[in-house]
């Protein structure tokens, strides 16, 4: 028989302590779509949603998550950060209609003796009383011990004095933060483990921090010690550095610790990646393990050749699990198994000696730092073979772009589609927009559906003046593939054309 896997709670605060990430600031609306998915669909156990007392947009925005919660059965997961101020907390948190509250206290003697300037024995009474009013109000009780990590450091006994005290309180959770992201591992484990054998029937989280870039260093090794719960955010979001990041922390405690489990769908942790990304204006970095855009790309053509050869380069962290595809770059260190496993995806197969024409191509144009996509793979065959069947059909022949004050920006289009001339006219929110206008009525005419822009990014060289070159990377999605195109112009609406007329002859 298997031994019994111990279930880990996973508790999100993106909302609230990710929200502290320097100039992110999530609307009423944002934070309700980002608790929904959270809840439902990558199904964290908790979520911690606001700080009372902050603002009437905080107010707001936990009155409809609350409103929405109780509808669907998620009331009891949704907590709030709230002090040690009598009842004004409370009163708070009955008005925005949350359950649960999370009891901001000190978990260090230097943050008591220095920030209240209180006895242990006074912040006790204090913290008593608050948690006697919310259990009254029918409102469960967990606490934060801040700066846990320095008062394990530096005044443990002021710590377990503490803890003596809560073990006896009403509250159903102690929740550990490294506030200061001060800890090394083998901290974590010896605190973790040394508090959690103390008081064997308290359940206890642990909140970590990652100013040293050991946030998932540290969850494992609070897992490892014993730790019930921990306290993630998405994409790693968080004040200074920022807390440890969810995709991250799911994955290692999956791989690494096969004793435990959590509910946390590792198909959705992509989606809520970028979604947080597009709300907070927070970008993540190209290589941010698992959520990251390189993060599941081989470059190194020998890695495409051992793929190919009984996946001599795959570990247990498979991109097929987080809802991901395995991708082969191409540049200067693309290899003839890169290029084929592109060709492949794109349907097209050629001959060895043109392959390798092909290839040393796209390493020439690697030499030069020009980027290579798998949707300029045709430009780049048509042009290294001269090939017929890779010639444009379809070419952008005129347009007329107009913008002017006080009247919407129109577009008049003149295309060739395989010999045959269309020309149609629309207006739009901006010029792209009017000549995409103008484009849907074209091949609404031929009945095609044209794929769905969901990324449009601009480009101009560090330092680069009002006519320097533009680059335009536009990412479409059609038949559930997304591809990327590429445009390069002084005009940024040009080189978004252009963009546009290559995605035009590969659909």
């Amino acid at each position: 028989m298997p031994k019994q896997q111990r279930y880990i709670e996973i508790m999100d605060t993106t909302l609230r302590d990710g929200e502290q990430t320097s100039g992110v600031s999530f609307s009423s609306s944002e934070k309700l779509t980002i608790a929904q998915l959270l809840l439902s669909e990558v199904k964290v156990d908790r979520i911690e949603i606001a700080s009372a007392r902050v603002s009437e947009g905080e107010f707001d925005a936990v009155k409809k998550i609350t409103k929405w919660a109780k509808a669907n059965g998620h009331l009891n997961k949704v907590e709030v950060l709230t002090f040690v101020d009598g009842d004004v907390s409370i009163k708070w948190m009955q008005e925005a209609g949350a359950k649960v509250m999370n009891l901001l206290t000190k978990g260090s003697l230097n943050h008591l003796t220095h920030q209240l300037k209180k006895t242990p024995q006074q912040h006790f009474n204090d913290i008593a009383a608050v948690i006697k009013l919310a259990r009254q109000k029918k409102i469960d009780v967990n606490v934060y011990l801040e700066d846990w990590s320095n008062g394990m450091r530096h005044s443990k006994e002021y710590v377990f004095q503490y803890l003596d005290f809560l073990s006896k309180q009403p509250v159903k959770r102690i929740m550990l933060p490294d506030t200061l992201g001060v800890l090394i591992p083998s901290e974590v484990y010896e605190f973790v483990e040394e508090t959690v054998l103390r008081y064997p029937g308290v359940h206890f989280d642990f909140h970590g921090h990652n100013d040293y870039d050991l946030g998932t260093a540290n969850v494992l090794e609070a897992l490892k010690a014993g730790a019930h719960g921990l306290h993630l955010t998405v994409n790693g979001m968080g004040e200074r550095a920022g807390n440890a990041p969810l995709a991250s922390a799911v994955a290692v405690m999956n791989d690494f610790l096969p004793g435990l489990k959590s509910a946390v769908a590792e198909k959705s942790l992509y989606g809520v990646s970028k979604l947080v990304e597009t709300f907070s204006g927070f970008r993540i970095p190209v290589n941010k393990p698992v959520v990251g855009e390189n993060v599941f790309t081989q470059t190194a053509g020998i890695h495409a050749d051992g793929d190919k050869k009984n996946k001599l380069y795959f570990s247990d962290l498979m991109p097929e699990r987080f809802g991901r595809q395995r991708k082969y770059a191409l540049g200067k260190t693309s290899g003839k198994a890169n290029i084929e496993n592109n060709l492949a995806q794109l349907g097209i197969t050629l001959a060895d000696e043109d392959l390798k024409k092909v290839t040393q191509r796209i390493i020439e144009l690697g030499d030069r730092k020009e980027a290579v996509t798998q949707a300029d793979l045709p430009y780049v065959i048509s042009d290294v073979l001269d090939s017929k069947t890779l010639q444009d059909k379809v070419k952008i022949e005129n347009y007329v772009l107009t913008h002017s004050k006080n009247l919407n920006p129109s577009a008049t289009l003149r295309i060739s589609i395989s010999g045959e001339l269309f020309e149609e006219h629309a207006q739009g929110d901006g010029q792209y927009d009017a000549f995409m206008n103008a484009l849907k009525k074209i091949y609404k005419q031929k009945k095609v559906e044209l794929p769905l822009l969901t990324d449009y990014a601009v480009r101009i060289p560090p330092g680069g003046k009002t006519d320097a070159l533009c680059e335009t990377v536009i990412t479409w999605s059609h038949n559930h593939k997304e591809f990327k195109t590429r445009g390069l112009d002084s005009d940024q609406t040009v080189s978004a054309i252009k963009a546009t007329q290559k995605m035009l002859n590969i659909i």
